[in-house]
């Protein structure tokens, strides 16, 4: 999620240019895409409910890490917060997802300066403070510079993401003629036996940003569009499986 207010439309630009090159060099050896996500480009007119929950649960609830900016302005209230990019903050922080936040301390000039929304900009910065560790640049290269790096450095060592971006693999080649079958789930038994009948005798369980899938041989057993209660029988039955002694 790129959260930010409209006087730093160029650094959410920057943003998207960042990611779009760490798709580029890394998305295949590391298994993960960074899909830019913004109000500005993933909503649309629609009444049905305050502006800032549409988007919240339409946009927000679907991301996994925020990037928000600020330089001069804190935005619009929304009824709930000081802004619809504040309250993003707020929930994807209680959500106990990561948030890299950045404050830009470029110089600003004087006719584009509110008092009041740069206040509340201080106000929130200091609340970040007290959080965890903010990012501050003093110009767009800065920026660019150090959100190339962060994003490394977040996927190497943030739980969420880490948690998220885990590759899981059960070797079963062989196992099921050694082993007896008694006393696992139907679901189990069927995994192990395709595990076991392929060339591989492989379980693979990939967990990534946005969903989870398990496959054993050439079967997929969850895909992205799998329901969560679905999910979580094939994830249990790969434990079974590794806790009985199959790995």
């Amino acid at each position: 999620m790129i959260a930010s207010p409209s006087d730093v439309e160029e650094e959410r630009i920057i943003v998207r240019e960042v990611l779009a090159t760490w798709n580029a060099l890394h998305s295949t050896a590391q298994r993960v895409v960074f899909l830019p996500l913004g109000w500005e480009t993933h909503s649309s007119p629609d009444l049905g409910g305050r502006p800032q929950q549409l988007i919240n649960d339409r946009i927000l609830g679907r991301c996994d890490l925020l990037v928000g900016i600020f330089w001069t302005r804190i935005g619009s209230p929304t009824g709930k917060a000081i802004s619809g990019t504040v309250e993003e903050i707020h929930e994807h922080h209680a959500a106990g997802k990561p948030v890299m936040l950045y404050f830009a301390d470029r110089p600003v000039p004087p006719d584009r300066l509110d008092s009041v929304q740069y206040g509340e900009v201080q106000n929130l910065r200091r609340w970040a403070y007290e959080e965890g560790i903010v990012g501050g640049y003093d110009n767009l290269s800065d920026f660019r510079a150090q959100l190339e790096r962060h994003l490394h450095i977040m996927l190497q060592q943030n739980a969420y993401l880490r948690n998220h971006t885990e590759i899981g693999i059960i070797s079963t080649y062989g196992a099921a003629l050694g082993h007896p079958l008694d006393g696992l789930s139907s679901s189990a038994e069927e995994m192990l036996k395709v595990a076991a009948n392929s060339q591989d005798g492989m379980i693979l369980v990939r967990r990534f940003i946005g969903g989870t899938t398990v496959q054993a041989g050439q079967k997929s057993f969850v895909n992205e569009d799998s329901g969560k209660r679905e999910v979580a029988r094939w994830v249990a039955a790969a434990e079974e499986i590794h806790d009985r002694g199959y790995a």
